[in-house]
């Protein structure tokens, strides 16, 4: 049983929100499968402890995004075709992260004092002399689908200011000429939303999400892109070719792996994936 904040502190999230996680998450899981009508609002109301409003208002949220739809005087059921519009292929090579991202739409979110400089692990390069630090809610099909904080090297933010505020950064940086790339790479871990990550994301509270940490190193072995992304679980789909490159060699059997992040209440963070790209 899902356990809705109510307590003050807590309003920030829409009761309703969390209500709709929760039923997405139902419909993802495949416990309502397609077709299938779902609990009527009163059965929600008593399973969920909230209103009638509030089971209503969650109820015509995923209606808005296609999830359900009602029949009048039979109910609300599940859409025979689930649309994929919030998948996310996380891509592991260098062309694909840019290609999966480079529609997305960045609304800036102004930050009175953000960090001067991005934390740096062994391996990833040496720290620029200046940044520029941008925060963004990133849209996909108009809903919010990610929250991403960048720290990109101020040499390489002026050659292009305009571009790099009004589309997602790592696409503007690989256009352009005169970067050079050594390398790039990106882990994905599993965590969980703060309540201005879920308000952000229109997620529940603690809700399980994807968190993508995305470094690149130039030719002077500086970090000049830090990007830390976090995804609402429900919407990664992270698909390996595990032969690439080496398909046709003579090498022992393979598959291609699908790895689907479930908002399955697992707790703290575990790495997951590790990808590699290049230029």
């Amino acid at each position: 049983m899902p356990n809705f904040q109510t307590r003050s502190g807590d309003r920030h999230m829409p009761l309703y929100v969390q209500v709709a996680s929760a039923l997405r998450r139902q419909i993802a899981t495949g416990q309502w499968q397609p077709g299938q009508q779902i609990s009527t609002l009163e059965e929600l109301e008593q399973e969920y402890k909230v209103a009638r409003v509030t089971v209503r208002q969650a109820v015509a949220l995923l209606q808005k995004e296609g999830l359900l739809h009602r029949q009048q005087g039979r109910g609300t059921f599940v859409a025979d075709k689930v649309s994929n519009k919030r998948w996310l292929k996380l891509g592991t090579t260098w062309e694909e992260l840019i290609e999966s991202i480079k529609d997305n739409v960045p609304k800036l979110i102004h930050v009175p004092a953000p960090p001067a400089r991005p934390a740096l692990g062994e391996g990833e390069g040496n720290l620029a002399s200046e940044y520029v630090f941008l925060r963004s809610v990133q849209l996909k099909d108009r809903a919010p689908y990610a929250v991403v904080n960048v720290h990109l090297a101020r040499s390489v933010f002026d050659l292009d200011p305009d571009e790099f505020t009004k589309h997602p950064a790592l696409p503007v940086l690989a256009a352009l000429e005169n970067i050079h790339i050594k390398h790039a790479h990106q882990t994905l871990v599993i965590g969980t939303a703060d309540r201005e990550t879920a308000n952000l994301l229109g997620v529940g509270l603690s809700s399980v999400t994807a968190e993508c940490h995305c470094i690149v190193v130039d030719s002077e072995d500086i970090a000049i892109y830090v990007a830390e992304i976090i995804y609402p679980s429900d919407c990664i789909k992270l698909h390996i070719d595990l032969l690439g490159d080496s398909r046709g060699r003579k090498r022992k059997p393979s598959a291609a792996a699908t790895v689907r992040a479930k908002g399955s209440g697992q707790a703290g963070k575990k790495p997951l994936a590790h990808a590699v790209g290049r230029s």
